[in-house]
């Protein structure tokens, strides 16, 4: 289990230096939203569900949907 946990976080590492690299802005929503999943089974591992749960709600869910939608609108006042 110790081995699953530590390739999580070198995961995580990656993601978040992806999420500042990547040029386009849909693309480094859904790399954040991957490091929120990824966040919450770490979570899960670690014997916190509530924080697992929280983590994949507002982290994967909540926040990716207003960053999509926040997107969405700025695209449309530029045309």
């Amino acid at each position: 289990m110790e081995m699953f946990s530590v390739m999580m976080m070198v995961f995580l590492i990656g993601a978040a230096i992806a999420v500042s690299a990547i040029r386009s802005l849909l693309g480094a929503i859904i790399v954040f939203m991957v490091y929120s999943l990824v966040m919450a089974v770490l979570w899960q591992q670690l014997n916190a569900p509530d924080l697992a749960i929280t983590e994949a709600a507002v982290g994967a869910g909540i926040t990716t949907l207003l960053f999509v939608f926040t997107l969405k609108t700025i695209r449309g006042i530029g045309k």
